[in-house]
């Protein structure tokens, strides 16, 4: 079975940066895309980022292009999220997801079919 612990999640000061990762486990980890969803309280689940298998093909949402950038370690089946910059609306459950092909361009959460259980992260002004 496919697991996805995220990790790396706090308490952070706006204009502060935190590294998320996610540890992947039961899947063959450099042949599918990863990304990373975000969803704040009262808000609906939106896409983040991600990455190809190989790490070398990358999609932004337009919120946080110029901040975050994912990146992967296919040798360690970790993925990763450098958030800098970061701003109170940034505020959210942060989830790794693991995509259903090798690329997925889309930004839609029904291309990606493992979630992991998320990670906090909280942006005080």
């Amino acid at each position: 079975q496919v697991q996805l612990v995220e990790s790396g999640g706090g308490l952070v000061q706006a204009g502060g940066s935190l590294r998320l990762s996610c540890a992947a486990s039961g899947l063959s980890f450099s042949s599918y895309a990863m990304g990373w969803f975000r969803q704040s309280s009262g808000k609906e689940r939106e896409f983040v980022a991600s990455c190809s298998g190989s790490g070398g093909t990358t999609y932004y949402a337009d919120s946080v292009k110029g901040r975050f950038t994912i990146s992967r370690d296919n040798g360690k089946n970790t993925v990763y999220l450098q958030m800098n910059s970061l701003k109170p609306e940034d505020t959210a459950v942060y989830f790794c997801a693991k995509g259903r092909s090798w690329l997925i361009s889309s930004g839609t959460s029904t291309d990606f079919g493992s979630w992991g259980q998320g990670t906090q992260v909280t942006v005080s002004s």
